[in-house]
């Protein structure tokens, strides 16, 4: 069928689903902006003055926070705006990051002419060659059966990681050197600020194109086709192409994110390519909500800082993820973005305020309730592993024995007391929502 022809046709607005309730533009355009100049100024934040030098640490974690934004945002093509639920998107991202370090011993060599700072572009078209060649397959199907072959893809692809030393490099994988020497601007790379802002600069690119692609026929195309592949079908367009381009363009950005991975690390293993990294995509997409653009860039922000911040402070912080993951699909399956949006029509009937007393009475039980979580999970996890090492427990700035009543007696009576307490206040939340959802209805209605 001849897609561009088809684009061209109107379809019925039932069917075309906006992925998100569009918000004013000027608010929007705001928000990016503020975004933008934060993540430009945050690394000078942490800059030490003293001895002119950048915090290593934090460096890293924006970078990180940058790839794995890309990562979360390309998966949403998948995930949010086309229905499909993907099991090897990972694949996209270790196959453009094995391809980049390929590319930087070429350029390194002298064999390929081409600047730093476009390479990740190659390492994109990389992702898109490989998603190609796997989509054909993978959107013959959807729902269930789609899953199940992206599944077989993946584990395809970690095994031959394995296998083909030539180029994955087996479990010790393969490495280069970023400082090339071809750069559009002279810089070096050999700092990581100046990979870092390297990063920042294709996040903007990436995101933004990926934006602009929610806004054109084929996005939303792909929002019907999630919604009711049947009835479009039914009106002569065909959904497996749709799906087959969502595939394609998805694994392009992937690759993208895979390329600036190899260059801030200068190694790539096949844990880039692995399930663990795939699932990472989706635990980004969907706690940051996936009926939201800007939901996966959240998600990414949020798990990556538990990834590098918490994860220093504890070994158990995968507890934590899983949980919040899980309350997430329980409590709000529309992802942190989805409740930010819930907001809307009170904030714009200036009934909010009628909510701040609500929200502390929620909130403090809700903290009790955390703080005695947390006491149970590092006491079990610190009985188990700490104590048999000889360490010492310090929790909350104190040093606790795990052997002792007290410390677990608090930790239950936080826990359960603060559920109970949690449960009411929530309920009576529950009654001043609904109560304002009420009033609103008749106003909406008639707007």
């Amino acid at each position: 069928m001849n897609m561009a022809k088809s684009f061209s046709k109107p379809i019925d607005e039932p069917i075309v689903r906006p992925v998100a309730k569009p918000i004013a533009r000027s608010a929007q355009g705001w928000v990016w902006t503020v975004v933008l100049i934060a993540a430009i100024a945050m690394p000078w934040l942490f800059y030490n003055y003293t001895t002119h030098r950048h915090s290593g640490f934090v460096v890293s974690m924006l970078s990180q926070m940058g790839m794995m934004s890309i990562l979360a945002l390309s998966y949403n093509m998948l995930l949010g705006q086309a229905g499909l639920f993907s099991l090897c998107h990972a694949t996209f991202f270790g196959i453009g990051g094995y391809a980049t370090i390929h590319f930087l011993n070429l350029a390194g060599a002298g064999s390929l002419p081409l600047p730093l700072e476009l390479i990740p572009f190659l390492s994109g078209l990389s992702g898109l060659g490989l998603a190609i060649v796997f989509g054909y397959m993978a959107t013959k199907q959807r729902a269930t059966a789609f899953a199940m072959i992206t599944l077989g893809i993946g584990e395809l692809m970690t095994t031959a990681a394995l296998m083909f030393h030539h180029f994955f490099g087996g479990e010790g994988g393969v490495n280069s050197n970023r400082m090339i020497d071809h750069s559009l601007f002279g810089f070096k790379y050999g700092a990581s600020i100046q990979v870092y802002y390297l990063i920042l600069a294709w996040t903007l690119l990436s995101a933004l194109a990926m934006l602009f692609l929610t806004r054109t026929p084929l996005g939303r195309m792909a929002n019907a086709s999630r919604d009711n592949f049947e009835r479009v079908q039914f009106m002569g367009y065909d959904p497996r192409m749709v799906r087959f381009l969502q595939f394609v363009l998805s694994g392009f950005f992937a690759g993208i994110g895979g390329g600036l991975y190899a260059i801030t690390y200068e190694i790539v293993t096949f844990d880039a390519l692995a399930a663990p990294l795939s699932a990472n995509a989706l635990l980004m997409a969907y706690i940051g909500g996936i009926s939201a653009f800007g939901g996966p860039i959240l998600g990414a922000v949020l798990i990556t800082l538990l990834q590098s911040g918490v994860s220093l402070m504890s070994n158990s912080w995968l507890v934590y993820v899983g949980v919040l993951f899980i309350s997430m699909v329980i409590f709000a399956p529309n992802g942190i973005m989805g409740l930010v949006e819930a907001h809307g029509p009170i904030v714009r009937a200036g009934r909010f305020g009628r909510l701040v007393v609500p929200y502390v009475r929620v909130i403090v039980p809700g903290l009790v309730m955390l703080l005695g979580f947390v006491g149970v999970v590092e006491l079990a996890s610190f009985l188990t592993i700490g104590a048999a090492q000889g360490k010492t427990l310090v929790l909350f700035g104190s040093k606790i024995d795990v052997h002792a009543v007290l410390p677990w007696l608090a930790a239950f009576v936080c826990l359960i007391g603060g559920l109970f307490w949690f449960r009411i206040e929530a309920q009576s939340f529950g009654r001043v929502w609904d109560g304002l959802m009420s009033e609103l209805k008749p106003q909406r209605s008639a707007a």
